[in-house]
C-alpha cells in the first residue's frame, strides 16, 4: 500500500464529507491536488470523475434512503446536466479549460454572498426551483467537466441563493451528480478511444490516486445523508456561502500566482 494511495484516502474522506453535507468541493479539491501534483486538467479532469462514478452512487443511495431528494428539481436539472458535462468533456479534451476559470469565480463570489445574507436575513424561501433548472443543469454539468469539478458549485450555489432548503437543494444536486459524472466519463473515453483526445497521456499514472479517492470517498459517502438531514437550514445555509467564499479565495490566490 503506497503513500500516494494513502494520501488519497484520506482526501477523497474529507472532500466527500464536505461535498456530501455541503452540496459541493469532492471535485473542486480533489482536482485541485492533482493539479498541484502536476498533472495536466484534462487528465485530472478525467481522473477525478472516475473516482466520482463511484462516490456519487454512494452519496446518491445515502441522500434516497433518508429522503433528501426533490423528484421534480432532479428530473429538470439530470437530463440537462449530462447534456453539458458530455459537451464540457469534448471542449476540455480540445482547448484550454482554464480560460473561464475567471468567470467561474467571480460568479460564485456573488452568489456565496448572496447565500449568507439571504441565511442571515432569513428571507422567505422561493418555492418553485424548478423554473430555469435546466438550464442551470446545462451550465453546471458544463462547468463541472471543463473544470474537473463545479456542478456543486454552480448548482447547489445558484438553487440555495434562491432561497431553495438546502437539505432538499444539496440531496437532489448530489443524486444527480452521478448521472453527470457517467456521462462525463464517458465521452472522456470516446474521445481517448476515437483519438479526440491526442493529449491523454498515460492515464494509468494516476491509477493510484484514483483508487485511493474511490476508498476514501465512498466510505465518507454514507455519513452525507443523515448529516443533511439532521443540521439546521440556517446552519447549513451559512456554511454552504462560506465554503463557496473559502474556494473563491483560493481560486483567486491561484489565478493571480
Amino acid at each position: 500500500m503506497t503513500v500516494d494511495f494513502l494520501i488519497f484516502v484520506a482526501v477523497g474522506f474529507l472532500a466527500q464529507l464536505v461535498d456530501g453535507a455541503l452540496g459541493m468541493a469532492y471535485g473542486v479539491i480533489s482536482t485541485t491536488v492533482l493539479l498541484t501534483l502536476g498533472v495536466a486538467p484534462a487528465n485530472a479532469s478525467a481522473s477525478v470523475h472516475v473516482a466520482e462514478l463511484f462516490t456519487t452512487l454512494a452519496s446518491a443511495a445515502s441522500h434516497l434512503w433518508h429522503r433528501n431528494v426533490d423528484k421534480r428539481l432532479f428530473w429538470r436539472l439530470a437530463p440537462a446536466g449530462v447534456v453539458g458535462g458530455a459537451i464540457g468533456a469534448f471542449v476540455l479534451t480540445s482547448v484550454d479549460g482554464d480560460q473561464i476559470k475567471p468567470y467561474i469565480v467571480a460568479y460564485m463570489a456573488v452568489m456565496g454572498t448572496v447565500i449568507i445574507w439571504r441565511t442571515v436575513k432569513a428571507i422567505a424561501p422561493w418555492q418553485n426551483l424548478t423554473q430555469g433548472a435546466a438550464p442551470l443543469g446545462l451550465v453546471g454539468g458544463f462547468v463541472d467537466a471543463v473544470g474537473g469539478g463545479g456542478w456543486g458549485p454552480v448548482v447547489s450555489t445558484t438553487l440555495v441563493g434562491a432561497g431553495g432548503q438546502p437539505r432538499y437543494v444539496i440531496g437532489t444536486v448530489n443524486t444527480a451528480e452521478f448521472l453527470v459524472t457517467a456521462s462525463i466519463s464517458a465521452m472522456f473515453i470516446i474521445a481517448l478511444a476515437t483519438g479526440h483526445w491526442e493529449d491523454a497521456g498515460d492515464l494509468t499514472q494516476n491509477a493510484a490516486a484514483v483508487a485511493g479517492l474511490i476508498v476514501g470517498g465512498v466510505c465518507a459517502a454514507p455519513f452525507a445523508g443523515y448529516a443533511v438531514k439532521r443540521i439546521s437550514p440556517r446552519t447549513l445555509g451559512i456554511a454552504v456561502g462560506v465554503l463557496v467564499l473559502v474556494l473563491v479565495a483560493y481560486q483567486l490566490i491561484r489565478l493571480v500566482g
